[in-house]
Order: C-alpha cells, then structure tokens, then sequence
C-alpha cells in the first residue's frame, strides 16, 4: 500500500462508526418490543424531556436536519406516539406533541437503558467505559457542529 494514512486499522473514524453502529444494533432486542427504531427512541426521549417542541428544536438536539427529522416524526404519528400541529404565529413551522400513547411508552421504555447495560457488562464493558468518553464525545460533537 503506497499510503499508510488510507489503511482502515489507522482510521479513529471508523472505530467511532462501528462502536455507534454496534451499540445501536445491541439497542434493537429491547426496541423491536416497543415498535419503534433507535432514532424513533432518541426523538422519544426529547419529547419526554419537554413536550410540545417543534421540527427545528428535535432536529437541533439530534443534530439532524428537518428534512431527516420530519418523516421519523411524521411514523411516530402513525404509530400513535405524537401528534403534530402547524404553529399558531408560524404557519410553516410544526409543533410535535406526545399523545397519552406515547406518554405511556415513556414508562414501557424506561428499562431500556438498564437492559443494555446489562448487555454491555455482559461483554466485560463497565459503566466507566462509557461514562469516561462521555466528555470527549461531547467535545467532538461540539466541535464538528458548531454548537
């Protein structure tokens, strides 16, 4: 290979990548029960922090744009979980309410967290691991943001 910096072993990115693809999948066994996806989980767990936000708040704190954000919103809709509403003063904005089905899942889903740490010390990984990365990744999504 004529250039060291191209092989996938010498790529921090692509450890990020997989440890994030990984940890998503281990995610699923307590998801699937559920009915929603691991995005859908994240955009739940911002709706039950404080509801009603609109599009431009969950795609901020996910840091994902609304035309990724709105059609995830709009199958949590389907699925009963939240409702939209246009903005009173801004008709172009959409304002994203839980219903008491998706307040409900709050509580089903409440040993999710637990359920994967489990999994996670199942493999020999401690709370430390993770927690101790926490600030990095932070710095890192910060960065690369801008905010």
């Amino acid at each position: 290979m004529a250039y060291d910096q191209l092989k996938l072993d010498n790529q921090v990115c692509f450890r990020l990548y997989t440890a994030a693809r990984l940890i998503v999948q281990s995610y699923q066994p307590y998801l699937s029960p559920l009915g929603i996806t691991y995005t859908q989980y994240l955009t739940m767990m911002i709706l039950w922090e404080k509801s009603p936000l609109k599009i431009s708040e969950i795609s901020s704190r996910l840091k994902l744009q609304s035309n990724t954000v709105t059609p995830l919103v709009k199958r949590l809709e389907a699925l009963g979980f939240i409702k939209r509403t246009k903005g009173r003063e801004d008709g172009r904005e959409t304002i994203v309410s839980l219903t008491s089905k998706g307040r409900a899942l709050e509580k089903e889903a409440s040993g999710v967290p637990s359920c994967l740490a489990d999994t996670l010390h199942a493999c020999d990984l401690s709370d430390d691991t993770f927690t101790g990365v926490i600030p990095y990744l932070d710095d890192i999504i910060t960065k690369l943001s801008g905010s």
